[in-house]
């Protein structure tokens, strides 16, 4: 059975900056202290994502206007023989 008491890693507890520009500060330090922890890609690999996303969104600009044309042709024909 445990017999020790959970403290929190033996740190002081936090105290909460007062006023609106000291919680400014207090959020610009914690994105400077998150913005540490992120893995960031080389350069190959962000080369290589970037290829991927390019040649995917031309494959579908040019899926949706081929559908924008073919639905322009049919509509535009049925409207043609209607009238």
């Amino acid at each position: 059975m445990a017999t020790e008491v959970m403290t929190g890693g033996g740190q002081a507890p936090e105290t909460r900056p007062v006023g609106r520009i000291g919680r400014f500060l207090q959020f610009l330090r914690d994105v400077r202290n998150e913005l540490r922890k992120v893995t960031w890609p080389t350069f190959d690999e962000l080369k290589k994502a970037t290829t991927v996303i390019i040649i995917f969104v031309s494959i579908l600009g040019v899926a949706i206007g081929l559908m924008d044309a073919f639905f322009q042709w049919v509509f535009v024909t049925l409207v043609a023989r209607m009238f």
